[in-house]
């Protein structure tokens, strides 16, 4: 095959081997072949390692050093501050319900929001993490007051370090690179992510409590430098735009079977499981659906009641 006319490069900041990397060269695989070898994309797990992680990474494409990447709705908040909806605490019951919001017009705003600050969001193109749970070294968390004090990993985005404020946690940001090393080293104590993560980053040679808190959805928003795709001839798009869909289809049903497996599979390597009543934790967070409600706009905040029903 000849060299390519477009040479891309696709970052993400999961383990080489989760769903999203291995689907992600599936599709850009696929994109090559249907495009006769003129389109090609080499795809970088864990962000290519870039020092300063997702934030680093973030800018890079803003920059268009890279061309696509995908990356959670809580750190894109940090540029566009409505796609921080997706990760509002306690709003989506399942992943699959917040895959049928960010499709719909929810999703459509959100791209418009990040079309002004140069990023092209492919609509459909939302990749699936799953619901986050709680994680620690020394305690479970069954309820709000577990939390108090202690040290717990997350990522970039103000709305999550609110919510565990909140919950009388101390947040610390820490890229996802480095969490296996702030986990052994004490940095902190805990850290929330879906089960994915623990198994793709070997966090369960670490941590001995999984609290089921399904606090949050996360997912990986599929974004183009806005330049570049701008200037993508309209076949190239299509044949791209086909495989976005087909691609994340696939994934998300990738990602669902694994989180649904790892709950098994963990408690299997010693892990020790815990259910939670979410309406305690709900009960903690007045202050922050009403600070974000302000902060998103009362368009964003409709647009996602609409799907999920009234929020506290």
């Amino acid at each position: 095959m000849s060299e390519p006319e477009y040479a891309f490069s696709q970052y993400h900041g999961q383990a080489a081997g989760s769903p999203l990397h291995l689907n992600l060269v599936r599709m850009w695989t696929a994109i090559r072949a249907e495009t006769g070898g003129r389109v090609a994309a080499t795809v970088h797990a864990e962000n290519g390692k870039v020092a300063g992680g997702d934030p680093a990474a973030l800018r890079m494409l803003i920059a268009g050093e890279i061309q696509f990447y995908t990356l959670m709705g809580g750190l894109i908040g940090t540029v566009v501050p409505v796609a921080e909806v997706q990760q509002v605490p306690f709003a989506f019951a399942s992943a699959g319900q917040a895959h049928k919001a960010i499709d719909g017009p929810l999703g459509r705003m959100i791209a418009a929001e990040m079309a002004a600050k140069g990023m092209h969001l492919f609509l459909q193109g939302g990749f699936d993490n799953g619901m986050r749970q709680v994680a620690g070294v020394t305690r479970a968390v069954a309820t709000p007051d577990g939390f108090e004090g202690m040290t717990i990993r997350v990522p970039p985005g103000q709305l999550i370090f609110d919510t565990f404020q909140a919950f009388g946690a101390e947040p610390v940001i820490i890229p996802a690179y480095q969490l296996y090393d702030a986990l052994a080293t004490g940095r902190v104590k805990a850290q929330e992510n879906p089960l994915a993560v623990i198994e793709g980053f070997k966090l369960d040679e670490l941590v001995k409590y999984v609290s089921m808190t399904n606090h949050m959805w996360s997912g990986f928003n599929l974004m183009a430098h806005l330049p570049t795709w701008q200037r993508l001839p309209d076949g190239i798009k299509g044949v791209i735009e086909r495989n976005v869909v087909a691609h994340v289809r696939q994934q998300r049903i990738d990602q669902g079977a694994l989180n649904a497996r790892l709950r098994h599979d963990l408690a299997q390597r010693g892990l020790a499981f815990n259910e939670v009543e979410q309406a305690t934790f709900r009960a903690r967070l007045g202050g922050v659906y009403s600070a974000w409600r302000e902060r998103l706009g009362a368009r964003c905040w409709s647009l996602l009641e609409a799907e999920v029903g009234g929020l506290a």
